[in-house]
């Protein structure tokens, strides 16, 4: 082997070297956010509260700001929460003014059901 050829395997040894003891602080520092973004219950739980919680209660023990508004943790009782999904999937459109129209792509709502399930348990 040349000297050239030492250098180069020496160089390839120590970024393999590197890499190896760096992915593990990449993971840790993707932490909680990471395992987040793979967890539809957390997307959906997020979607709630960014989405929603102006006016619903969308925890399992808070209280809904806007007078009327069902608590997500109750829907369960009031529908089949399987049987929302085609009407998040269309656009929900209700008879008062202040909530919007909703319309959410198939993962999205995939998500949320999820969540509103985990609260409903």
């Amino acid at each position: 082997m040349t000297k050239r050829q030492r250098g180069v395997h020496a160089r390839a040894a120590w970024m393999i070297c590197a890499i190896a003891l760096l992915a593990p602080a990449s993971a840790m520092a993707a932490g909680p956010d990471a395992d987040e973004a793979r967890d539809p219950v957390a997307r959906g739980r997020i979607m709630a509260e960014e989405q929603c919680s102006t006016c619903h209660a969308v925890g399992k023990d808070d209280e809904s700001a806007a007078q009327g508004a069902p608590a997500f943790r109750d829907l369960g009782k009031r529908y089949p929460v399987d049987q929302l999904e085609e009407a998040l999937a269309e656009g929900i459109v209700t008879g008062h003014a202040d909530m919007p129209e909703i319309e959410w792509e198939a993962e999205e709502v995939a998500d949320f059901i999820a969540y509103l399930k985990s609260i409903n348990e």
